[in-house]
């Protein structure tokens, strides 16, 4: 089990290496819900997401050997942008799978950062195949994105910052694609403010979670097809026993209702957030009734927008 101490002291020691991100408020929004909301705006982390956080804490744990071999990981967006910043903050060598049909923005910012990219077919197969080449070859130590001890303990510092401004917190929401972000959310509520309800956040196209959640057993992803390309992916065996032990619901919404959940932000709070930031919200929207009267908090997990894919989508 991860511990309160290994939390606050990733929060400690993230402090030096990240940015502490604003909570904004909306009084259109809480008008329109009748509730308070508190946006965790994650959109304007380090390299644009959450994942800042777990990929540094994951860094900052190594040995000095683990250091000089550096890292590798596998990844088509958010998690390899985040470990090739963290690395080259800490001077140490990156390698980044990607699959060949990863947008070219997402590649060009991973080598922007200073990480080697090679590329795969796009398989799950392949992804890891390539890792492990990677690691024969290098020596480098595999950072996961979602299913790890150090990741999860980094993301759980988005909560506590949350907690560390606001109290009597009634609801803290935030999406769910692999898992890190909401167990370590839930293990972060468990430790500083154990009333207030977690919930995950997911595309219906995408609902493996819910349907984990909902079953007590873990129920791959099939097929998922969602603007949320950041919850594409399923949960992991450790991300699920925490969000069992600590979440009290999971919500699905559509994708029509993540669509003007996103457009609602821009155009009301004039922020750019990604598809995958727009669930918490889209959900909160279509459950009104729930959420009345209630102070609530969401995590905005990210703001890396492909928008040449979005544009050609939308008019596609």
């Amino acid at each position: 089990m991860i511990s309160k101490k290994e939390i606050l002291e990733a929060a400690d020691k993230l402090a030096f290496h990240i940015h502490k991100t604003p909570i904004l408020e909306s009084q259109y929004f809480n008008d329109l819900i009748g509730a308070k909301l508190y946006f965790k705006a994650e959109n304007f982390q380090k390299t644009g997401s959450f994942k800042a956080r777990g990929a540094t804490n994951s860094i900052l744990n190594l040995n000095e050997q683990q250091l000089k071999n550096g890292v590798a990981t596998h990844s088509s967006g958010n998690h390899g942008q985040a470990l090739a910043w963290a690395a080259n903050k800490l001077s140490i060598p990156c390698w980044v799978i990607m699959p060949s049909n990863a947008p070219e923005i997402k590649k060009k910012a991973v080598k922007g950062y200073g990480a080697i990219v090679i590329e795969c077919i796009p398989t799950l197969e392949a992804r890891e195949d390539g890792l492990k080449e990677i690691q024969r070859e290098t020596g480098a130590v595999f950072i996961p994105p979602f299913n790890f001890h150090n990741t999860i303990v980094g993301q759980a510092t988005a909560a506590v910052e949350i907690y560390k401004e606001l109290e009597n917190l009634d609801c803290i929401l935030a999406p769910v694609g692999g898992g890190g972000l909401l167990s370590g959310t839930a293990l972060a509520s468990k430790y500083l403010s154990p009333s207030t309800e977690v919930f995950g956040c997911e595309p219906l196209n995408a609902n493996d979670a819910w349907q984990s959640f909902n079953e007590k057993r873990l129920i791959p992803v099939k097929n998922p097809n969602t603007i949320a390309d950041g919850l594409k992916t399923s949960l992991g065996d450790l991300t699920f026993t925490y969000i069992l032990e600590g979440v009290k619901d999971i919500f699905t919404c559509t994708e029509d209702e993540i669509k003007e959940a996103m457009r609602m932000v821009w155009e009301r709070m004039k922020i750019i957030i990604e598809p995958s930031s727009a669930v918490p919200l889209a959900c909160i929207l279509k459950n009104k009734n729930y959420f009345k009267g209630k102070k609530i908090a969401l995590i905005i997990s990210g703001g890396n927008v492909d928008f040449d894919g979005f544009f050609n989508q939308q008019g596609s």
